[in-house]
């Protein structure tokens, strides 16, 4: 597969590189395409020890592109927006599954989709500047991407829920001290900050990783199935509700949802 909206570099370290800093790096449906088929390549490839995942532009994501929502909304194809959904699922759980393991080098905002990736990553580095926020519920939607079954696992179900029902940013700082973040530094110093650390795993055995990984698993996400069942079903409920199409034409507007429960 070419690559159009990411770029990947192969090596001992794999590179993954967002690639639509025009739109934030929002996800459509060939961008987790092209995300998937990085992820299964990095899988197979016995030269790859690392993936670093990391993005060009001010802001690292803003998870589902919402440009595209609002043609899909105005197009009245909410079908597309549900296979977004499942294919961000598969995103989070691919790697949660990687036999590698990934690295988030991030900077800026990320959000959405981004932000429970993020979770599902072995390690993130951000800088100073990075906010984690769970948008869903300005736009009427629960969060995706294996977002609160990570989240609750990482840091507790209480500030998961607390976080997706209000919509809060979590600076840098505040995802250092729950643990979501294991290297903070300046923005100048995000790229020599993930060298240091992929140097240091480097000296590991990626036998260790593999079976840290599949343990980690076993102990703490065999219900993600049963989980993404529920998820992918509320989404797709979500995502025909009027309230959705009004939380993206508010978005188009630059102006506050007026949600009705309809």
């Amino acid at each position: 597969m070419s690559y159009s909206h990411i770029i990947y570099e192969a090596g001992e370290v794999a590179i993954l590189t967002l690639n639509r800093p025009d739109i934030s790096n929002g996800f459509n449906i060939p961008v987790c395409q092209e995300i998937l088929d990085v992820l299964e390549k990095v899988k197979q490839d016995s030269t790859v020890k690392l993936l670093v995942i990391k993005a060009v532009g001010k802001v690292f994501s803003v998870g589902g592109d919402l440009v595209e929502m609002k043609h899909a909304v105005d197009a009245d194809n909410i079908a597309s927006l549900v296979d977004i959904a499942h294919l961000v699922n598969q995103i989070s759980f691919a790697i949660k599954q990687l036999p590698k393991l990934v690295i988030m080098s991030i900077d800026g905002a990320v959000a959405g989709a981004a932000a429970n990736m993020a979770v599902a990553a072995d390690f993130v580095v951000a800088s100073n500047k990075v906010k984690f926020i769970q948008a869903f519920v300005g736009v009427g939607l629960a969060p995706d991407a294996g977002g609160l079954l990570l989240m609750s696992r990482a840091i507790g179900a209480n500030r998961a829920n607390q976080l997706a029902l209000t919509g809060e940013a979590l600076n840098a700082e505040k995802a250092y001290e729950y643990g979501i973040v294991y290297r903070l530094c300046e923005s100048d110093q995000l790229e020599k900050t993930t060298q240091q650390l992929c140097k240091r795993l480097l000296r590991g055995s990626i036998n260790s990783y593999r079976a840290i990984k599949e343990m980690s698993w076993k102990a703490s996400f065999e219900d993600w199935q049963d989980y993404t069942a529920l998820e992918l079903q509320l989404q797709e409920d979500l995502a025909f509700k009027e309230d959705f199409k009004e939380g993206v034409l508010a978005f188009s507007e630059k102006r506050r949802p007026k949600f009705s429960g309809k």
